[in-house]
């Protein structure tokens, strides 16, 4: 438990560190230009007010700015692959510079998120108990750890997951999971966490797991 622990701390540090260099850095944001983008844009796919009506899209209402901002960045091109795939996404993003995806990240940040339920009372218990306290025997870490036990996460650190579809969750999870064990980013992959943190977590979950904590992190408030 002490080097799981240690292993959590060292991880924390350093992507507190990187969090605080790249909030230092993002320029001064204006929700209202951002309000004017997401309306038109945005609102096909992420729904009004950035509260998605359909899983496959997550909800970006309440989500952290400098959260938004990283993974709006990691979905542009730059002329090469980007840090995150998709197809939707890497088209959506190219036509904005970072002043213009600070501005949406920022209007997202202050809207109210409407959020979703957990469903499946058959393995809610499970759930509770690896987003709680994970799973020591296997070295699966707290989700509570690093998102906070309300799933609001730490502006700035680590996001907002608390309300989200299950869906969702648990598709990014198997993506995780899948960029473990992948050298390169693909749009059934994801390897733009720092530090591999997430990567390091998923690839300890099975796939029951994925879907049980997936389901309580829903029905958190």
């Amino acid at each position: 438990m002490k080097r799981l622990m240690l292993l959590l701390a060292g991880t924390a540090v350093a992507t507190t560190l990187f969090a605080a260099d790249h909030a230092a850095s993002a320029p001064k944001a204006d929700p209202a230009k951002g309000q004017q983008i997401a309306s038109t844009v945005c609102v096909a796919c992420h729904g009004v007010a950035g509260n998605s009506m359909i899983s496959v899209n997550p909800k970006l209402a309440g989500q952290h700015p400098e959260y938004l901002l990283k993974q709006m960045k990691n979905f542009k091109m730059n002329g090469g692959t980007p840090e995150r795939v998709n197809g939707v996404m890497n088209g959506m993003i190219a036509a904005y510079d970072e002043a213009q995806m600070g501005d949406i990240a920022a209007y997202f940040g202050e809207q109210k998120q409407k959020p979703e339920v957990a469903k499946n009372r058959d393995t809610v218990e499970l759930g509770q108990k690896l987003y709680r306290a994970g799973n020591e025997s296997k070295g699966l870490p707290a989700c509570a750890g690093c998102h906070g036990p309300s799933g609001a996460g730490i502006p700035a650190q680590y996001p907002r997951i608390g309300g989200q579809f299950a869906e969702y969750i648990e598709t990014q999870l198997r993506h995780f999971r899948e960029g473990a064990e992948s050298a390169a980013p693909s749009e059934t992959s994801r390897t733009n966490d720092p530090n591999k943190m997430m990567r390091m977590v998923a690839i300890k979950m099975t796939d029951g797991e994925i879907r049980a904590v997936s389901d309580y992190v829903a029905g958190l408030r």
